[in-house]
């Protein structure tokens, strides 16, 4: 019996082997593609020479290796993988310009960028930082936020408390410490749980690119949670483990408050994507220089270069499949008229809700395989968008490189859970959440481009439910109840914002607007307005579903990638996109750009030491 299960033991350390270190297809991590640096272009007219390349037949490039739906982080980032190697492929986005929720949009003279506020692990030897670097030729230059990058505020106006974050390994713990004296037990533990948890991630990325089998005998071993910690934490729900390790609960909010990024309640929210984002920012947070479009205007040129394309307004309607139920294009409608466009291969980044239930036929839908899937998962909650333009500069506003997270109070759960399930009308007058950034106040260009102006990005969360009514409504001129019940929301978070930020006065307010869950809908796709993709929660990280959403779908020739793929995020999104890469070329891209950063790092080392 011990003989039998030595051998097991033994075959099995053998696969993991293979599918963690061992690699047979080609590399787009080989060799550093980093480029001296060349002059940053603002103009937007040229920008946009690269960013809204309008769908036409005559566009699409001829014999095609691979066709990816959105141009979203997820999409351009695996399509850049797959052009390193020398792959043909075209990127098709139904917005008027490419990015997806990397894009910026332009009003009253004001920019602003809809999903990139900060980014963390980029210090330059981190593998993270060195597979942007590769994604953009050295490009994309990165500019570090305030430390504390982020303010965690609680309370209402006459009770207000607020506690900095600051990163750094070492800093983080000991300013915590400072604030919650007697609380350093708590802090410590906190902090061991999250960096443990954080490093089982490695696991979630195998279960995806291994084969099926091998991933099911290790979930139905119960070995996933032997093997990571992440899987052995990832039932646990926030509010657990923090309650269970401390009992002061302004403390209890500073260690739960980044929830926000992922949109789950902590009460919902799963302990080991949590930590995730934790450990993300432990290093610093950062910012692209010139913007967030900045992401795909360095990256579309790769793609190019391989002899593809990145083609806007381009709605893809469904996925088509030949006689073997195999993926081989997809229709994009072109006015009235539908253009088919072939390719051995369809991946999509469009969300696995879309790619199932809208881009697939019927009887394709139906496959039980499918159906699994779409069980598994749900639509994450909605999310509300408040954009400002503002006359003065950061300094006369009092903005800085930082981001702002305010609460009405400590009670996170409770509040949260009263805001979405309470009527709409009421609710759009108590917001108990927003998050506060100012993207022209961390863009060290931004001056030189918009003298004597400032932006401010707020977000939270709103249930698509409350605006569904109107989402078949021309975009631009809805009806005048849904533009109501907008202004309730406006208002009532611009009293909060005004409260926290003295300098900004209503008079400095050049254009105020929102989005609401339909206009993610409209603009990026969102089938219930979610900005992170599925849902986050406790659920999404059974070893089980980790297994079963994966790049292949029961569909030949037909991949997924992006954040549904892993997790959230611009991080998660580019995650996704190594893991599907890992898939197609035959070989894990994420031990692969690992590699390539311990081998720039050591070069680097040398060079200085010379």
């Amino acid at each position: 019996m011990l003989i039998s299960v030595g051998i097991i033991f033994v075959v099995l350390v053998i696969f993991i082997f293979k599918y963690v270190f061992g690699s047979s297809g080609p590399n787009p991590f080989e060799t550093d593609s980093r480029e001296p640096l060349k002059k940053m272009v603002h103009n937007r007219k040229e920008k946009n020479k690269v960013l809204k390349q309008g769908f036409l037949a005559s566009k699409v490039p001829d014999n095609l290796d691979a066709i990816i739906i959105g141009s979203g982080a997820g999409g351009l980032g695996l399509a850049v993988l797959l052009a390193k190697v020398g792959k043909k492929v075209l990127v098709l986005e139904q917005h008027d310009r490419a990015g997806g929720c990397c894009h910026t949009f332009t009003e009253k003279g004001f920019e602003f960028d809809v999903g990139i506020h900060y980014i963390g692990d980029l210090l330059d030897h981190k593998p993270f930082r060195c597979m942007l670097d590769q994604m953009t030729n050295g490009q994309l230059q990165w500019e570090p936020l305030d430390n504390p990058f982020d303010q965690v505020v609680l309370g209402p106006p006459e009770n207000r408390r607020q506690y900095p974050i600051y990163s750094g390994r070492t800093r983080f713990p000991e300013e915590l410490k400072k604030c919650f004296p007697g609380e350093e037990k708590a802090i410590d533990e906190y902090m061991r749980l999250v960096k443990k948890a954080g490093r089982g991630i490695w696991l979630l990325a195998m279960l995806k690119i291994c084969p099926a089998p091998l991933a099911k005998f290790i979930i139905y071993t119960g070995l996933a949670r032997r093997l990571s910690f992440f899987f052995e934490m990832a039932p646990r729900s926030l509010t657990d483990v923090v309650n269970g390790l401390t009992e002061n609960k302004d403390l209890r909010a500073v260690l739960t408050y980044i929830f926000g990024t992922y949109g789950n309640m902590p009460k919902d929210s799963s302990f080991s994507m949590h930590s995730l984002l934790v450990t993300h920012y432990l290093n610093g947070a950062w910012y692209p220089k010139g913007g967030a479009t900045e992401i795909a205007y360095h990256m579309i040129p790769i793609i190019e270069k391989a002899g593809g394309a990145v083609l806007v307004r381009a709605p893809v309607n469904r996925i088509l499949f030949n006689d073997a139920k195999e993926a081989c294009g997809v229709s994009v409608i072109k006015g009235q008229e539908e253009i088919h466009v072939h390719a051995p291969m369809v991946i999509s980044n469009a969300g696995i809700f879309n790619t199932y239930q809208k881009l697939l036929p019927k009887e394709l839908q139906s496959m039980p395989a499918i159906q699994k899937q779409l069980s598994m998962m749900k639509n994450g909650e909605g999310g509300l968008s408040v954009f400002l333009g503002l006359t003065g500069t950061k300094e006369e506003l009092g903005l800085k490189a930082d981001n702002y997270w305010i609460f009405t109070e400590n009670n996170f759960d409770e509040l949260v859970e009263k805001y979405l399930n309470g009527k709409r009308e009421e609710s759009a007058t108590n917001v108990p959440l927003l998050f506060v950034a100012s993207p022209s106040a961390k863009d060290p260009t931004w001056e030189e481009r918009s003298p004597g102006k400032s932006t401010l990005s707020l977000v939270s969360f709103a249930k698509y439910e409350w605006f569904e009514e109107w989402k078949d409504d021309k975009a631009t001129n809805r009806a005048h109840e849904y533009k109501e019940l907008k202004e309730a929301f406006i208002d009532s978070i611009l009293e909060v914002l005004l409260s926290v930020f003295p300098k900004i006065t209503r008079d400095k307010i050049e254009y105020i607007d929102a989005g609401t869950p339909i206009t993610n809908t409209h603009y990026i796709g969102a089938p219930k307005g979610e900005i992170y993709g599925a849902d986050h929660g406790v659920s999404r990280f059974s070893p089980e579903l980790s297994a079963t959403v994966r790049p292949q779908t029961p569909l030949k020739n037909l991949y997924l990638t992006g954040q549904d793929v892993f997790v959230c995020g611009f991080a998660g999104a580019l995650a996704g996109a190594l893991t599907c890469g890992s898939v197609i070329l035959n070989r894990n891209l994420h031990m692969d750009s690992i590699a390539l950063a311990k081998k720039t790092k050591f070069v680097n080392a040398k060079l200085k030491g010379e």
